[in-house]
């Protein structure tokens, strides 16, 4: 995508400018909600159980303790949450390192907010571990801060992680731009105060009052970001 950008620190008629970009992972920027599902699914049968494809958007963009926490709950499987947890991140580990596809238009936003200078964060319900190899592909000169589901007291749908990020940050979240793709990232996006965009990866999430919904990365580059400034309710 083309775009013709202000220069850094130019302001909106409202006197509001964009301070700071947060980016959720997994179905935002790389195309692994999928992945997720798929060892969830493995992981179960080896346990001897079927999981139901519906259930899938009930634990996808949630953390760790509440999607594996439901699973167990659902069949019944004899294991604890924290056996589970190590199954199911050694899994997507061993995923992630066979192929690590980025969503259309992830590269190209983060090239473009890299070049502008805008400070930028990575924040995610996944583990640090998960992050730090997911970083390999995207690039960790892309982002100023990374936050991690289990480095916060609570994870997505609370506002904590982005609360984190927007201080770590030194910005006021209400002049952060998010992009999530679930319903469970929005939620903790706008409980947090931010302007968020929302492109929804496997359940469909609907337009609200600073909420943008869009099909796609590619439709998002950084005037579109700074635009959602003049939109402060």
């Amino acid at each position: 995508m083309t775009s013709t950008v202000p220069a850094l620190g130019t302001r909106t008629a409202e006197g509001s400018a964009l301070q700071a970009v947060l980016l959720d992972m997994d179905g935002t920027l790389v195309d692994t909600e999928g992945f997720w599902w798929d060892v969830e699914t493995e992981v179960f049968a080896s346990l001897g159980h079927t999981l139901d494809d519906s259930w899938r958007h009930v634990v996808v963009g949630g953390p760790m303790t509440r999607s594996a926490g439901f699973l167990i709950e659902a069949t019944g499987a004899d294991i604890t949450l924290a056996e589970l947890s190590v199954l199911l991140n050694d899994g997507f580990e061993q995923r992630i390192g066979r192929d690590l596809p980025l969503m259309p238009g992830a590269a190209r936003l983060l090239a473009e907010l890299s070049a502008h200078e805008i400070p930028t964060a990575l924040v995610s319900a996944s583990h640090r571990r998960i992050i730090d190899r997911v970083l390999k592909s995207l690039g960790p000169q892309h982002f100023a801060l990374t936050v991690a589901g289990d480095e916060v007291p609570r994870t997505k749908p609370h506002p904590d992680p982005y609360l984190a990020a927007a201080a770590g940050l030194g910005v006021d979240p209400v002049r952060c731009a998010v992009v999530e793709d679930t319903a469970t990232g929005v939620a903790a996006a706008e409980a947090a105060g931010c302007h968020v965009v929302a492109v929804p990866s496997v359940a469909p999430i609907t337009p609200a009052a600073r909420r943008t919904v869009v099909a796609s990365l590619e439709e998002v580059d950084l005037t579109f970001l700074r635009g959602l400034m003049t939109q402060m309710r």
